[in-house]
């Protein structure tokens, strides 16, 4: 008897949406074709739905250790599940940040048995630990190195060259990049009005974004290191980065493709700020070039929630960053329904890509064999996102009041239904992701 049969499922197997049925027996994917004569103990009827890979948001920040009062790895697993997403990949700018082995283990400690998703953590690069990079190959539930080279959330700031370049020289994984220049941010510091959000792309520029961007290219090449550039915003990266490809990969987020300057700040004030910015449409145009032309990588949520209560303060004295894990899918979906990119082309970027870049063992395909987590979808399903539904705890999206085309109807993680139909179900078994 197998454990669950998704069935009547059109089911994306091979590039091809094909109708089929999907048996899973120990959390494993154990056969693919007929199965109307099978029996199992649970049973999900999947008709008229399209069935994926587990999604995998490979940006998040769910602030534990620190800021828990805002957002933890509990809180921040029920959004991903909500949303769809069967995996994450969570960020080092803790309190204390994640950038030795003894917080890496208290992070792992604080996930188990408290995460509804499967999950990984970054290991954060400092201007002092740049030894301890070239052990961390084998290190369990490590989805690679986070860089901070510009001043964003948290204290992890590895600003000067010399020190990038140590952290590139010993690296054993995929280096991500927050890619944005100190230099340029402290000197453009002036140029900050005071509450005035339609400053914040002013002083967070695209020269400074472009800068620090070709420098990391650069001292990435010099060592033959991956790096992972990430929420690429600028036309000048996107026309830098598609003359470097390879080893060279990069990010851009739902809200950079949704949102933009001025209308965003018009629109949603303080609400709309985030590292690196919002900016213009002729920007947010040449995104959509990169994403028609499979020039990016992957779409991650840069999931990064505060509390309203510091949302509303006057800027500048707000905090950067808006909730995405719950409504990545919902969103990219609408953007599939409106011809902007197609299914297809959403699945590399949440689902193969990931695997490929970062080495993830059995996921990001339906194939025997493989782990059973899947994305069901319903492309004709009509949401509106509204604050009370989104599990994070800061309680508030961006999208508030629009309304979606397309919609995650469950999500599976390990063989187990974590959710249906918007309900939460069972108990959070998310287990450590696991690398080549």
């Amino acid at each position: 008897m197998l454990d669950l049969i998704i069935k009547n499922g059109t089911c994306y197997i091979d590039g091809n949406l094909t109708k089929t049925d999907i048996g899973i027996t120990n959390n494993k994917i154990s056969h693919i074709g007929d199965l109307q004569s099978e029996k199992s103990k649970d049973l999900y009827d999947a008709e008229n739905l399209i069935v994926l890979p587990g999604c995998l948001d490979t940006q998040v920040h769910f602030r534990e250790p620190g800021s828990t009062d805002t957002e933890d790895l509990h809180t921040g697993s029920k959004a991903a599940i909500a949303g769809g997403i069967t995996g994450v990949f969570e960020m080092p700018n803790t309190n204390p940040p994640t950038s030795n082995k003894k917080e890496f283990q208290r992070k792992l400690d604080l996930a188990k048995n408290r995460m509804y998703c499967n999950y990984a953590f970054y290991f954060g690069a400092t201007a002092d630990n740049s030894d301890d990079l070239a052990s961390l190959k084998s290190l369990e539930g490590c989805c690679g190195i986070k860089l901070f080279a510009g001043s964003s959330t948290g204290n992890l700031l590895v600003a000067e060259e010399d020190d990038i370049d140590k952290v590139f020289q010993n690296s054993s994984k995929v280096v991500a990049v927050h890619s944005e220049d100190e230099a340029i941010l402290n000197k453009n510091k002036k140029l900050i009005e005071k509450g005035n959000v339609h400053t914040h792309a002013v002083w967070r520029s695209a020269e400074c974004a472009i800068s620090s961007t070709r420098r990391i290219v650069k001292i990435a090449e010099r060592y033959n290191k991956k790096a992972h550039i990430l929420h690429i915003t600028t036309k000048e990266e996107i026309d830098f980065l598609s003359q470097h490809k390879g080893n060279i990969t990069f990010e851009i987020t739902p809200q950079h493709l949704t949102l933009f300057a001025p209308d965003c700040y018009d629109k949603l004030g303080n609400y709309a700020q985030m590292n690196p910015p919002l900016r213009e449409k002729s920007h947010y145009d040449r995104l959509w070039y990169a994403v028609r032309n499979n020039l990016n990588d992957t779409i991650g949520s840069d999931h990064a929630p505060h509390l309203k209560v510091n949302k509303d303060k006057e800027y500048p004295n707000t905090p950067s960053g808006m909730p995405g894990v719950q409504t990545l899918l919902p969103v990219m979906l609408n953007h599939v329904n409106e011809g902007r990119l197609s299914l297809n082309q959403l699945i590399n970027l949440l689902c193969e890509n990931p695997v490929r870049i970062f080495g993830i063992q059995n996921k990001g395909f339906i194939k025997k064999d493989y782990d059973a987590d899947f994305t069901i979808i319903n492309m004709e399903k009509i949401i509106e996102i509204k604050n009370e539904d989104i599990q994070s705890k800061c309680g508030w999206s961006p999208f508030h009041g629009e309304k979606f085309k397309g919609s995650p109807v469950a999500t599976i993680v390990n063989g187990i239904i974590k959710m249906k139909d918007g309900n939460i179900i069972g108990e959070p078994e998310g287990l450590p992701l696991k690398f080549d």
